[in-house]
């Protein structure tokens, strides 16, 4: 399965293929503030099934923490992915692909919500285990 998505103005156009490593929420405080809105729909993504086919010259990149590298378009300001290499995953926001079927699992950093979402997904106070959190529950 291959989907391709763009910028907010279409100059910078991405391919990903297969199938994501997992799809969800992320409800922390950064994600929210970068997306503009009270929850980040999440796709994760190995690098090697994502890549830039067209408008690369105008992909800027914006780093706060060693955790993500955001992805942008400098023409337009659309977001496009943010790389985790800590984690070895591309987070290829779910807006981004308008032929991926998005099916959340679960919800990540819900301690931070400013949102709750009651839709029976598993909410995790931070990471699962395996990605450095406390794979913590919480109550919905």
């Amino acid at each position: 399965m291959t989907h391709v998505g763009s910028c907010f103005c279409g100059t910078v156009q991405l391919e990903v293929t297969g199938e994501p490593e997992a799809m969800g929420y992320c409800h922390c405080q950064s994600c929210r503030s970068w997306s503009g809105g009270p929850v980040n729909a999440f796709s994760l993504w190995k690098p090697e099934a994502v890549r830039i086919i067209s408008g690369s010259d105008e992909v800027a990149t914006y780093q706060k923490t060693a955790f993500s590298q955001r992805q942008y378009c400098a023409k337009c300001g659309g977001h496009l992915m943010t790389n985790h290499p800590t984690l070895g995953l591309v987070d290829v926001f779910a807006a981004t692909l308008p032929t991926l079927a998005f099916a959340p699992g679960v919800h990540v950093n819900y301690a931070q919500t400013v949102l709750p979402m009651h839709d029976g997904l598993p909410k995790l106070k931070d990471f699962p285990a395996e990605f450095g959190g406390s794979g913590e529950s919480m109550a919905e």
